[in-house]
């Protein structure tokens, strides 16, 4: 794995955990010399991921929507800042870019990008790995959403199995690692 793409929220949440747990993950993946590919903007979440980068000598790639840059306030400080025609061109130039996925704590889009690649990794579009950073339970109800729908039957335990998720940033990055995908 040499990209992920990282989805995640415009805004920070109500807990310093999700900002610390995004840094970490930053941490990890450039201990790992693994570039980042998200969304491109400077608040939130984002603008967290890619000042930790950048700080710590990452390269780091933005993909933004041409009518996102002012609303989400495209980061110019990147390797490289990507303008794109709409959401959908963002995650698919966001998908040719990534060896892999990782959602952070986020709203409707990172959820929208999440179930995507999801989608399409059980279609057979890709083989790269989907996973999810579990910060201060956030996803809770949501792995409890995946496990109904495997008891009753809409989700084979198989893809289920596939699903990367974790409570530690570390953990999360060596298990896709070690995916070996």
């Amino acid at each position: 794995m040499k990209s992920v793409a990282i989805f995640c929220g415009a805004r920070s949440g109500r807990k310093e955990a999700y900002r610390q747990a995004a840094e970490a993950l930053v941490d990890s993946l450039l201990e790992q010399d693994i570039s980042i590919v998200y969304g491109g903007g400077n608040i939130g979440l984002m603008g967290a991921i890619a000042d930790r980068a950048i700080a710590g000598g990452g390269r780091v790639v933005g993909v933004i929507p041409h009518a996102l840059v002012e609303q989400e306030q495209a980061h110019e400080g990147l390797s490289e800042l990507i303008h794109v025609n709409d959401m959908h061109e963002r995650k698919q130039k966001m998908n040719e870019l990534a060896d892999g996925f990782i959602t952070l704590s986020g709203g409707a889009g990172s959820m929208d990008e999440l179930f995507q690649e999801i989608a399409h990794k059980q279609v057979g579009y890709h083989g790269k790995p989907c996973a999810i950073l579990n910060t201060a339970g956030y996803y809770d109800h949501l792995v409890a959403w995946f496990e109904n729908a495997v008891d009753e039957g809409f989700i084979t335990q198989y893809w289920y199995d596939q699903l990367v998720i974790d409570q530690s940033p570390a953990e999360l990055v060596n298990r896709m690692m070690g995916a070996g995908i």
